[in-house]
């Protein structure tokens, strides 16, 4: 049975991202499980407003996860318009400061990923500095099955696994589960579903009790070098977005997601 994740002591809330810190270590979890916790444009402004409350008391680990079956399946086209929405200022105004501030946060930050890791979902997972992933997990960017250009930093992770295999990834809109994930260097570990929350728990601790500053050090070193191309391939997809949305292929693509059939796409 595939891992499944519920708030501590059987709680239970209505907002859209779940928001805990005590002591050293601070969880969010997006809380829209009915729609494997698809990002919207108000979830985006409460996780904007949770991490404000980590510049006044930083904490030594941030966990990011989702509550439900799904770390995050992508945006929620069900509030897509592809006709008049504009693609480009979505992700320049919404998603993309998201994604640099989560990879520039002055903590360090661990993607809890399970169940789908798809789109917008992917994005987050990798802008942060670990990824622990479970084996039934299923990762991917499959935007051309709906006529999209791959964004949330997606071109910058992927390229890093070389050029034949992101092509096979974005091209084909292949999936791939937690241990291939692992392989091709995607997560820092997957675990077995029935050990996710145990092992988590286990690495979150010993990352909290550990010499954070030197962690933090080695983090903004890397940074000197991924935050730049991260921030400029970020502007490449929102300008290629922008123009795919004038596309006939674009609006059949969504339109059809949205009704919830196959495209007919035509190559233009």
């Amino acid at each position: 049975m595939a891992f499944e994740r519920t708030l501590p002591n059987e709680r239970v809330s209505t907002e859209v991202v779940v928001f805990d810190h005590h002591d050293d270590i601070a969880w969010l979890w997006l809380n829209r499980p009915q729609t494997l916790n698809a990002t919207t444009e108000e979830m985006v402004t409460a996780i904007n407003r949770a991490l404000d409350e980590l510049t006044e008391i930083p904490p030594r680990v941030l966990v990011l996860g989702g509550l439900g079956r799904a770390f995050c399946a992508g945006r929620d086209l069900g509030e897509a318009n592809p006709e008049a929405e504009d693609a480009h200022a979505i992700l320049a105004n919404w998603y993309n400061p998201l994604i640099v501030r989560l990879a520039s946060l002055e903590t360090i930050t661990v993607a809890a990923a399970h169940g789908a890791v798809l789109g917008t979902g992917l994005g987050l997972a990798l802008a942060c500095d670990l990824v622990v992933t479970t084996t039934s997990s299923r990762w991917g960017s499959p935007f051309g099955r709906i006529g999209a250009v791959l964004d949330s930093g997606g071109h910058y992770f992927l390229a890093n696994l070389g050029i034949p295999r992101a092509f096979g990834l974005i091209l084909l809109g292949e999936l791939i589960d937690g241990n291939q994930a692992f392989e091709y260097g995607l997560a820092s570990r997957v675990i077995d579903d029935a050990r996710f929350d145990e092992e988590l728990d286990r690495m979150v601790d010993h990352l909290a009790s550990g010499p954070t500053q030197a962690f933090l050090a080695s983090k903004r070193i890397l940074n000197t070098e991924r935050l730049p191309q991260l921030r400029r391939i970020l502007d490449l997809e929102a300008a290629e977005q922008g123009r795919c949305a004038t596309t006939a292929d674009y609006q059949a693509g969504i339109r059809a997601f949205i009704e919830r059939r196959e495209p007919r796409f035509e190559g233009r």
